[in-house]
């Protein structure tokens, strides 16, 4: 017996509208709230290694380096920067432009699945590339030098955003419909889904290695969301295509 399932077209799903309210309403929370820091209890901090932990904690840490919680692995994919509207409409632009096409074939539980898992292992990547440079952080200030702690420095930087479901979301696109042609700010043509997030990577990828002073761009969050949401697609498609399609 078939599992395959039919979900009316639908151009604003259920899943899709409410992750756009519960965003804009977590938005417009940060911009008010005030003086509660609500941006700096949901965003996502690093968690570093006991040794540099504790040394900055003697320096006095920080400015705005808060305390790694396991909820923040959640949360942090709901906020979005308050000093830059255009984060959070684009994210919310892309969520709505691929997230209702996966949403009309998977159908709402599948595909809320599909985000939060996405959104969780962006989060996960993230920490432990975070993690190794921490540590390379570490023993930078041990041996005083100068060049690898200035390198490094950034690896402490928290993170907030949908930016890593999305991609979770545009991988899944990618693969599910290849050959879908796109259009792509200042690209004045046409280019398949395919190549399109796959270029998209390379930038994250060239990003993340480079690491080029004033990006605060999470480059490996997207990239964490981007192989996680390939990975569960595989998945899916391996173990029940019917119901994938």
């Amino acid at each position: 017996m078939s599992e395959f399932q039919y979900y009316r077209p639908n151009n604003f799903p259920p899943v899709v509208k409410n992750l756009v309210i519960i965003n804009v309403l977590v938005y417009i929370a940060q911009l008010t709230v005030h003086p509660f820091p609500l941006t700096e209890k949901l965003m996502l901090y690093p968690a570093l290694p006991a040794q540099l932990s504790d040394y900055l904690s003697q320096q006095g840490g920080l400015p705005g380096m808060g305390a790694f919680n396991p909820y923040q692995v959640f949360t942090y994919m709901f906020a979005h920067s308050p000093a830059t509207f255009t984060h959070i409409l684009f994210n919310m632009f892309a969520l709505w432009m691929f997230g209702r096409i996966l949403e009309n074939v998977w159908g709402p539980k599948r595909f809320l699945f599909f985000y939060i898992v996405c959104g969780v292992g962006a989060a996960a990547f993230h920490l432990a590339i975070q993690y190794f440079r921490a540590e390379q952080l570490w023993h930078a200030i041990q041996l005083n030098d100068q060049a690898g702690i200035t390198k490094n420095l950034g690896a402490l930087a928290p993170a907030l955003g949908a930016s890593g479901a999305i991609m979770g979301l545009l991988a899944a696109f990618g693969y599910l419909f290849p050959n879908s042609e796109m259009f792509i700010l200042f690209i004045p043509f046409p280019i398949k889904a395919k190549w399109a997030v796959l270029g998209m990577a390379a930038i994250d990828l060239f990003g993340g290695v480079t690491n080029i002073s004033g990006d605060n761009v999470a480059h490996f969050a997207h990239i964490g969301g981007a192989l996680v949401g390939l990975v569960i697609v595989l998945i899916w498609n391996k173990t029940n295509r019917r119901s994938l399609y």
